[in-house]
């Protein structure tokens, strides 16, 4: 019956959208739908959406960066990962950008390993998280600026990495979907990866 359970895409009737704040990076979105019979009007920000890496090494050990995050004010182990806000840039490209960019890496074999909508209430911003093996340093070291600029890297046990996530010591969600199903997936032999190039129907803007 698991074959059963299934998001179910569903689209309203827009009555109308309008956007009543642009921002530097995301803007807010007001559209009025109709659900149910009912006129309803939902605010929420109109996301990017985004990219993540789960780089994991021949010992099972995962690649973590510590990043600081204005809007929580911490400075979070995170995975590496990236907006998708280059024009015409496939996920795929962009993830091998991003580990690039952040850790300085290439790998050899790269799969989907997991997909999520972080606040599907206020956002729709969707995340697809890649698994990337065969991890090795890239010719050139990246040049980093802002909150970037001292990221610390460490290479993890996915064993330790999934304690801290119930243990409750790290908070960044796309390091929580992609360590626990990376746990989940080696005990299966990750029987269950995607394609790197995969489609994402679920994508707000590319699955449209």
């Amino acid at each position: 019956m698991s074959d059963l359970l299934a998001d179910e895409p569903f689209s309203p009737e827009i009555v109308s959208t309008e956007v009543p704040f642009h921002g530097k990076i995301w803007d807010v979105r007001r559209d009025e739908f109709r659900y149910n019979g009912d006129a309803i009007t939902r605010e929420y920000v109109d996301h990017t959406g985004a990219v993540a890496v789960l780089a994991l090494d021949d010992d099972d050990r995962v690649l973590l960066i510590k990043q600081y995050r204005h809007p929580v004010r911490h400075r979070e182990w995170e995975i590496p990962a990236g907006l998708l806000d280059v024009k015409g840039e496939q996920p795929l490209a962009a993830a091998k950008r991003e580990l690039a960019e952040e850790a300085d890496l290439t790998a050899d074999t790269w799969n989907v390993l997991g997909e999520f909508y972080t606040t599907p209430g206020g956002n729709n911003e969707a995340i697809r998280i890649y698994l990337a093996r065969g991890v090795h340093a890239t010719a050139e070291a990246f040049g980093r600026s802002d909150e970037e600029a001292d990221i610390e890297v460490r290479w993890v046990p996915l064993d330790d990495v999934v304690e801290s996530i119930l243990s409750r010591r790290v908070q960044n969600p796309s390091l929580i979907v992609g360590a626990l199903s990376a746990r989940v997936a080696r005990e299966s032999g990750w029987a269950q990866l995607g394609a790197a190039d995969e489609p994402w129907p679920r994508h707000p803007q590319l699955g449209s």
